[in-house]
């Protein structure tokens, strides 16, 4: 790996994920001081990545932004580089910052997308189609046909495209789906996960709004679902349900239309025997109790013909209490932010950092020559073509949300549509 050339990478996102930051000061959740910036600012100090820039909507942001990151990056870690070209600039506002910031940028350079759902597809295909690489949280887009279309203009450009599922790369999840494969036919899946209510404060601007919670939180489970039964199993129908009345009263106020709690039903049907049928269950809250000692409770449990196995990810055995702030359980195997003994980040291991790392490597590889794009579809890899079954079960779960009837999803040729 020697020859591979350094990677220049833009953030799309100033937000919470990227650096630490909300609109109201530094992040209150496990994410203090984000994880994609710090974890690219690292992976410069390693020597994988050269220049890198930040675009978001308010340039005014910057500023505190960047003072966070002096204090609670520069400060906490040695021989980090913080420097970014920031878009827009000189403190203005512009919601298409990004075009100006992928412009300025040269075939085989990387996009990292932490924005606002409905902004995925179009910062997405603009980076796609001048070739950049894309990696693009989660949920990767809100509509099937828009997957569909970003799976064949990456295929076009030739360019590495990857969802940030980053809980592929969890040991237990990971290791969960080998066992898995030794349980014979799939037959239930049922999976929770939840985020305090303190968080519809921090996403009141879009809460409701531009997407729901099960975009939000389940497009983690459903993918490690659709992850552990691909080639196996394939979805056919899908009946939502959702619970309401918290998110828009007192103190939260969201817009009417915001859901509490979304559950997806989706049918299963074996790819390989015509008898197995499975089922999975998939909810999703941002209404869960403040003081519950995790930031995102989370668990799953899987069923096959020859077995089960049960994931919870919230309580890892380790637990610290604080006479003023009670019990909490922490999970280091995501970000671990305590420095080495030199001085230096030590996360590197984190399967928050090992989602960004594979994708810069991959990226970094196709540049030199070494892979094609395609190669990472075969990898067990989130790329963009290993994904489109999670969005088509979100999408359609919101149809059904919406139009209060089940959705079904087929395959039509190549490419999987909802009816």
């Amino acid at each position: 790996m020697a020859n591979l050339s350094k990677i220049n990478v833009l953030m799309c996102g100033t937000g919470e994920y990227t650096t630490g930051w909300t609109g109201s000061g530094a992040s209150k959740s496990d994410k203090k001081i984000g994880v994609v910036g710090l974890t690219l600012f690292d992976l410069r100090r390693l020597g994988k990545v050269d220049k890198l820039g930040m675009a978001g909507v308010n340039g005014g942001k910057f500023p505190a932004i960047r003072e966070h990151l002096d204090k609670n990056i520069g400060g906490v870690y040695k021989d980090m580089d913080l420097t970014f070209d920031e878009y827009p600039k000189g403190g203005k506002i512009d919601p298409e910052a990004y075009k100006e910031a992928i412009d300025d940028m040269s075939k085989g350079d990387a996009v990292i997308i932490f924005t606002p759902d409905p902004t995925h597809y179009a910062i997405t295909m603009y980076a796609i189609e001048r070739g950049i690489h894309v990696l693009v949280t989660k949920p990767a887009v809100q509509l099937l046909s828009h997957h569909n279309e970003l799976i064949a203009a990456a295929k076009k450009y030739g360019v590495v495209c990857m969802v940030e599922h980053h809980k592929r790369f969890d040991p237990a999840y990971s290791d969960a789906r080998a066992k898995a494969e030794g349980l014979g036919e799939f037959n239930f899946f049922s999976a929770w996960m939840s985020q305090p209510k303190s968080q519809l404060e921090t996403f009141r601007a879009w809460a409701g709004k531009d997407s729901d919670i099960s975009y939000y939180l389940s497009s983690h489970h459903i993918d490690i679902c659709c992850w552990m039964l691909q080639d196996k199993a394939i979805p056919t129908r899908v009946v939502a349900s959702a619970a309401t009345g918290i998110a828009t009263s007192e103190p939260y106020n969201c817009v009417p239309q915001t859901e509490d709690t979304i559950t997806l039903l989706v049918d299963w049907e074996s790819t390989t025997s015509s008898k197995h049928k499975g089922t999975g269950v998939y909810t999703a809250s941002w209404t869960a109790p403040l003081k519950a000692g995790v930031h995102s409770a989370q668990h799953w449990y899987y069923m096959g013909e020859k077995g089960d196995i049960t994931v919870d990810q919230a309580h890892r055995g380790y637990d610290v209490t604080v006479d003023d702030t009670g019990k909490t359980w922490y999970n280091p195997f995501y970000m671990k932010y305590s420095p080495s003994e030199s001085g230096h980040f030590d996360g590197q291991r984190g399967y928050g950092y090992v989602s960004i790392e594979k994708f810069i490597d991959a990226a970094r590889s196709v540049n030199a020559g070494h892979t094609k794009a395609e190669d990472y579809d075969k990898h067990g890899l989130p790329t963009i073509a290993n994904t489109v079954l999670t969005t088509a079960i979100l999408h359609a779960g919101r149809i059904s949300l919406d139009e209060k009837r089940p959705v079904g999803i087929k395959k039509n040729g190549d490419e999987w549509v909802l009816e």
